[in-house]
């Protein structure tokens, strides 16, 4: 019970907000409404079915042709609004199903992405696993089986309470002697409905409770043999120049051997309940009419009187039998639920840890200005562990150019992601201009899928500069080539070499001009002659902006200073000392 609390609060929880504050509750309420009445019209069709049984059978039997063609026009009609019914009672459900999606990945995404949570949530070591999974799959089946399974639900309640007096009306009184007792059961045929239902329900959930679990590990487990699939295709380079495939098969099929030994399981528990499923429809198609029959046989009903019964009985089953019939999807709505609880409760822990950093960021100087800052390695419960780099009296002027080396391991490319805010484990004060004044280049460049002008002007919109403004770009890093490849759709992460690809980033920073440019090894990718060009086109272009690059080669005559983060003793947190420009 303390379970299925859980479940429903979990549930709720996710639900609540799209019914309660968004801008189209309205009409989300208005579809609900719409799709509940013709879920409603069609359990009335359903009832006029069923009185139509009795006369239509009770014609045949009495051979009243005049009757017979009245009812079949009666069904004709009647059956063409229940088609209606039907297809749009199917039509609204998608999209209100479609909306709601929409909607919930609308605002998850941005939950997701807002303050850097889909980064934080990796450096946390949160757990969550592949995010994508829950934005893409669950959230559409949390929808699905929602809609579904909650109107499915309240159809089977209106359709209990709709047949019910008609079968208890039909039924009559069961009268046997029973040890010299004369025993009278009045409207038996709902109690034996009742008990058959009870019975079969009882056996369902024994025998498929644990479905949910099997699904949630399922689902877990595909995903996983999704994204490494995509990871080898986006390091097939790497891979290919290794001869690495043997090992990234034996991965693979190592992961997929998860999938299988799952999924075994899966179909070992739901043959198990098919097998008593199956059974239990088979034996309810005639059990109406081993029950019926008894009083057709004595005179007490008639051919149509029976079969209404059996409808109605049919109805009364059926209805009882809910969760039987839609167990399999009940245990996997209860698997979509806890996973997509998993992943909003580590968005929410990614924004309390981010917020509770040691390592405060104020946007309120022209130039960079640390006063005291240690960074700390983060431990394998992404908590802030042993201290990386202690920095002091650290300051950069406007417009000025900075060299940052050292051994690796000793903080470098940390210092950047602090710069940046993007990281929690440390202590003390960084001083900066806004973010919006920082532009931010990693050695390994991100080119968005799609346009080369989409590429160039990330994460601005496209439209943003002309193509006069495109060219020129490339042009100061040699990319004349692709000049004319502006509006050309491609992954060009793919299609480009690495030092291609670190020049596009470069002709980035040009068009966008910030005030200050940090360069993690950006242009470690360019042979020596290509680098000092670069760098020189970016201070011919940019002589406001100031320039703070991390290398280890070459193009250090474009740079004013050159600092080092070294360490004093073996096992001590490294520092940053003035070094000679060489």
């Amino acid at each position: 019970m303390d379970k299925l609390k859980a479940f429903f609060r979990d549930f709720w929880h996710i639900a609540k907000p799209y019914w309660t504050q968004s801008d189209e509750k309205l009409v989300a309420y208005g579809l609900l409404a719409a799709v509940v009445a013709l879920n409603l019209a069609s359990v009335g069709l359903n009832v006029w079915f069923n009185f139509w049984y009795n006369n239509f059978y009770n014609s045949i039997q009495e051979k009243d042709f005049e009757a017979f063609k009245s009812l079949l026009l009666q069904f004709s009609l009647v059956a063409a609004a229940f088609i209606f019914v039907a297809v749009y009672q199917l039509y609204l459900g998608q999209m209100l199903q479609l909306r709601w999606r929409r909607w919930l990945t609308e605002k998850w995404l941005g939950q997701w992405l807002h303050g850097q949570r889909f980064y934080h949530m990796q450096l946390f070591g949160l757990g969550t696993d592949n995010p994508d999974q829950r934005l893409a799959e669950d959230l559409k089946l949390f929808t699905g089986y929602s809609l579904n399974i909650s109107l499915g639900l309240m159809s089977a309640v209106v359709t209990l309470f709709s047949f019910l007096h008609i079968l208890w009306a039909l039924s009559g009184d069961l009268a046997f002697a029973l040890g010299g007792l004369d025993i009278r059961i009045p409207g038996y045929m709902v109690w034996v409905a009742l008990v058959y239902a009870i019975l079969g329900t009882w056996l369902t959930n024994r025998i498929g409770r644990p479905l949910v679990g099997l699904n949630f590990h399922q689902q877990r487990f595909e995903a996983d043999f999704r994204f490494h699939l995509i990871r080898l295709r986006e390091n097939a380079e790497g891979v290919a120049m290794q001869r690495g495939a043997l090992v990234e098969q034996h991965d693979l099929l190592g992961r997929f051997s998860h999938v299988v030994g799952n999924y075994l399981k899966i179909m070992a528990k739901q043959k198990q309940l098919t097998w008593f499923t199956a059974g239990y429809g088979q034996v309810a198609v005639v059990f109406p009419f081993i029950v019926g029959a008894p009083r057709y046989f004595q005179g007490s009903l008639a051919l149509g009187g029976l079969m209404q019964t059996v409808s109605a009985f049919g109805q009364v089953q059926s209805a009882l039998s809910y969760l039987i019939s839609a167990y399999v999807d009940i245990a996997e709505w209860r698997a979509v639920v806890g996973r997509l609880t998993g992943f909003q409760a580590g968005i929410t822990e990614a924004a309390r840890l981010a917020a509770t950093s040691g390592i405060q960021i104020k946007d309120d100087a022209a130039g960079i200005s640390v006063p005291a800052l240690t960074l700390a390695r983060p431990d394998l419960a992404g908590q802030a562990g042993a201290a990386l780099a202690r920095i002091e009296n650290f300051h950069l002027k406007p417009a000025e150019h900075v060299l940052l080396q050292g051994g690796s391991g000793n903080g470098k490319s940390t210092l950047l992601r602090a710069l940046a805010g993007l990281w929690p484990f440390g202590t003390g004060v960084i001083h900066r201009p806004s973010a919006e004044q920082c532009l931010f280049l990693p050695q390994r460049p991100y080119l968005p899928v799609g346009t080369l002008r989409a590429a160039l002007a990330y994460p601005e919109p496209a439209e943003k500069f002309d193509d006069a403004a495109l060219r020129a770009a490339l042009a100061a890093l040699d990319l004349n080539a692709l000049g004319d490849r502006l509006d050309q759709e491609a992954n060009w992460a793919q299609y480009l070499s690495g030092g291609e690809q670190q020049r596009v980033q470069l002709a980035r920073a040009l068009l966008h001009k910030p005030a200050w440019l940090f360069l993690d090894e950006a242009t470690a990718a360019l042979d020596p002659a290509s680098e000092a060009r670069a760098l020189a086109a970016l201070a011919a272009a940019l002589p406001q902006t100031g320039i703070f690059s991390i290398g280890h080669h070459a193009g250090l005559e474009q740079h004013q200073r050159v600092l080092r983060l070294e360490h004093d003793a073996a096992n001590e947190p490294a520092r940053l000392v003035a070094a000679p420009l060489a």
